[in-house]
């Protein structure tokens, strides 16, 4: 008589985040993602001080006291940047919520329902596709004003088509399955089968949006913000202090070259991220190819 095993059993989630993490490039990006994070949520403890002016130590070169410089004003650009990361954070997140709240209800409904409503709601999705998505975000701003809230909108929005076509291709893979039709049979309704059933089961295409669309976010907002379309001063941001910057590049380099250096590591470790997780669901045949494909162009 063999004794009981003991091992514990994984849920699918902790498989995968144990199977991304296998991946150096991941661990990497994880690990700088966590500093940035924690540094920004942490900068009003820890002491950065992004808006106190010194006319006295304007433009200084990185220094013991001051280890990205100083700007115009005499601020402190480190302080700035961890600051500006809070700024570009709260717009990944916010515009996160904001695309798969709406988004993934929408692809839910088109490609479960069928009919009538598939039609009219991705005939809408690709109205939102055939606008530029700067432009969009640009038309929103001028239309609800100049804020972090209506920056943070105007993100969410433009991601809102990526979650319904992903969300609608992975239903429309799911929606035949014997487990579906077995709910059906059993007397599940549509809107049970659809959020009870369905759903669960889209997850993965899903989660690959999620940090694809944070990465997209971070640097849309940044690009609003060098347009001067972002958040408004005082408040930091790392578009606005690339475009700022810009005009003292040639004496003091550091003041655009070091927020983009953190701006572009933050992209890229998210898009790291992001196709380490799209490979890794795809080994385990949760998201195919196509719908892979779709999350890296969305």
């Amino acid at each position: 008589m063999t004794a009981p095993s003991t091992q514990k059993v994984r849920s699918p989630l902790a498989q995968v985040a144990r199977r991304v993490l296998g991946f150096r490039g991941a661990r990497i990006g994880l690990i700088f993602l966590f500093i940035v994070a924690g540094t920004a949520l942490l900068a009003p403890v820890v002491g950065f001080d992004a808006l106190t002016q010194n006319v006295s130590n304007l433009l200084q070169p990185p220094s013991a006291q001051h280890w990205f410089g100083t700007d115009e004003l005499g601020r402190d650009i480190l302080a700035r940047t961890v600051h500006g990361a809070r700024t570009s954070l709260f717009a990944a997140v916010g515009a996160v919520i904001i695309a798969s709240s709406v988004g993934v209800p929408i692809g839910l409904i088109a490609g479960f329902l069928g009919g009538w409503r598939d039609a009219v709601l991705m005939r809408i999705i690709d109205v939102m596709l055939a606008l530029p998505t700067i432009l969009f975000a640009m038309a929103l701003i001028a239309v609800l004003g100049r804020s972090q809230i209506t920056a943070l909108i105007a993100v969410g929005v433009v991601g809102i088509p990526s979650f319904a076509r992903i969300t609608r291709a992975q239903v429309l893979s799911l929606k035949n399955r014997e487990y579906v039709t077995a709910v059906e049979s059993m007397g599940g309704s549509a809107t049970y089968t659809m959020f009870r059933t369905v759903l669960p089961n889209s997850w993965s295409p899903i989660l690959v949006q999620v940090v694809i669309l944070a990465s997209l976010a971070i640097l849309l907002e940044a690009a609003l913000a060098f347009l001067g379309l972002g958040v408004p001063p005082p408040t930091p941001s790392w578009g606005e202090m690339l475009r700022t910057g810009k005009s003292y590049l040639r004496d003091a380099p550091y003041y655009a070259v070091l927020p983009g250096i953190i701006l572009t590591c933050t992209i890229l470790s998210l898009d790291t991220l992001g196709r380490t997780l799209a490979r890794v669901l795809e080994d385990r045949n949760e998201i195919s190819p196509e719908v892979e494909f779709e999350a890296g162009i969305a």
